[in-house]
């Protein structure tokens, strides 16, 4: 059990100071991650920048930087939100002190890992699970220690209630178990050498319900969790309907699980099952768009802070790619879209408007809230960074994901086109010719977007800086049975 410290009159108190060490280490692997991406982006440009040398070509690095954005920056931001969330709505400390600190430790082991295993081109291959079966391993014991701390706080809570938030983060938590090992099930040849235990369509199948509930969960659903509390918080709302995001938790719960066959439409699997994940991607617009209108209508009566407060704008285009994002998605998994749309750059527009749009942006807007209370401030030492951090990010990302949608149409249609003979009318390399420039559009909207977290960095440092010296990284807990005036309503409120 979490220990208790006499604070006051022997109140339970928070352990903030993993928070902390996971809200700082999101900063650092985002610049990391983001980096190496606007490398890669670059190599495409001038493909010598992989200087001949194996672990900077853009094979060993390119799932580097997915495993860096998606599993570092993406995965660190989820420990540091889901612990804090928890914490405050749980009104309860976390659950074993030693186990939660094992989870911060183990998880920057498997980080550090991956960023000298994959340059070093040890991979199993798959997609968003490239790592070698040790590190897979390491992976599953920090996850169930995770699972212990979170769902041992949600036991010891003070109030009886489960704020959705949670229902999210445990979603996230338990799905990813479960898909991770299944997924990574594999024999050992060597030490950092395994093969499936899948193989031919069966290994496709497996592959693609882990990496399409990869997206639906690591960077969806538990994304949804910082929405359902960091939005309320900041614009000092109640959620718009309570009961709405039972509904969109149950309903994108259910229908995300079946979609990842739209990945492999038009191969060897069952046409059966490639008609039943492009339904279920149709099915999946709906839970999708109810849980962004939830969001974005919670700021109804508090438009008008949009003008002066930043991490609202985050958190409100962070919506609004999501909702866009998830639209793309369920189109794209239509068969005639998919035939002109899979293996062009549109799918890397889509992606990144998910990763970039919805995904980053969340987080930023999230850590903004967080940090400045984690040590002690009321907001960030430098708020007009802020801003500035918003308008680079958000023209970075469209620069980005209008380049990829272009050439991602153009190379599906130059593909396609043939001549009155039936032969094909453009040769690969000249649809990589016409693709040229919008590679330097991509790499022009991924500068800015790393300039966009390097001033982050830079305001983290400030605030931590200017923060109070010597803060105790336990904060006494305040009245359980307090509650926030502006979140008092007829549904549960946040603490």
């Amino acid at each position: 059990m979490g220990t208790s410290d006499a604070v006051g009159n022997n109140a339970e108190v928070f352990n903030y100071g993993i928070v902390r060490q996971f809200a700082i280490m999101t900063v650092f692997w985002g610049v990391i991650g983001m980096a190496i991406g606007l490398f890669i982006a670059l190599q495409l440009i001038w493909p010598e920048l992989n200087f001949d040398t194996p672990w900077l070509s853009f094979g060993r690095l390119r799932p580097l930087h997915t495993n860096a954005v998606i599993f570092a920056f993406g995965g660190t931001g989820l420990f540091a939100t889901s612990y804090y969330v928890v914490q405050r709505t749980c009104q309860a400390r976390l659950f074993c002190d030693k186990l939660a600190a094992f989870t911060f430790w183990g998880w920057q082991a498997v980080l550090v890992a991956a960023v000298i295993t994959l340059p070093m081109g040890y991979t199993s291959s798959k997609e968003y699970a490239e790592l070698e079966w040790p590190i897979d391993i390491l992976i599953t014991l920090v996850w169930v220690a995770y699972a212990i701390v979170f769902f041992g706080t949600i036991v010891k809570r003070r109030v009886r209630h489960i704020y959705v938030a949670n229902w999210f983060f445990g979603s996230y938590i338990v799905t990813i178990a479960v898909l991770h090992i299944f997924n990574n099930l594999e024999l050992p040849v060597s030490f950092m050498k395994s093969y499936s235990a899948y193989a031919g369509v069966q290994d496709a199948m497996v592959q693609w319900w882990y990496g399409h509930n990869a997206v639906g969960f690591f960077l969806t659903t538990s994304f949804l969790g910082m929405m359902y509390y960091f939005i309320p918080k900041q614009a000092n709302r109640p959620i718009y309907s309570y009961r709405l995001s039972i509904v969109h938790f149950w309903a994108l719960g259910f229908t995300y699980m079946w979609a990842g066959p739209h990945h492999l439409l038009y191969t060897s699997l069952p046409d059966w099952t490639q008609s039943l994940g492009m339904t279920f991607s149709l099915i999946l617009l709906a839970p999708s768009w109810g849980g962004m209108i939830n969001g974005i209508m919670t700021l109804s009566g508090a438009w008008h802070k949009l003008r002066t407060d930043a991490i609202l704008k985050f958190m409100v285009v962070a919506l609004s790619f999501y909702g866009m994002s998830t639209f793309e998605g369920s189109m794209m998994a239509i068969r005639t879209v998919n035939a002109l749309s899979h293996y062009t750059d549109w799918t890397i527009g889509h992606v990144h408007s998910g990763a970039l749009g919805w995904v980053a942006m969340i987080t930023f807007g999230s850590l903004y809230y967080l940090i400045p209370r984690l040590y002690g401030r009321t907001e960030m030492a430098r708020p007009r960074l802020i801003d500035l951090h918003f308008w680079l990010a958000t023209l970075g990302v469209v620069l980005y994901i209008a380049a990829m949608w272009i050439a991602g149409v153009m190379q599906g249609l130059m593909w396609r086109a043939t001549g009155v003979d039936g032969t094909l009318t453009y040769s690969f390399v000249e649809v990589v010719k016409a693709t040229y420039p919008f590679y330097a559009i991509r790499a022009l909207g991924g500068a800015f977007f790393v300039a966009g977290i390097l001033l982050m960095s830079w305001n983290v440092f400030l605030t931590i800086r200017a923060g109070e010296k010597g803060i105790n990284p336990v904060v006494p807990l305040k009245n359980p049975d307090a509650r926030d005036p502006a979140l008092v309503g007829p549904t549960p409120v946040l603490a």
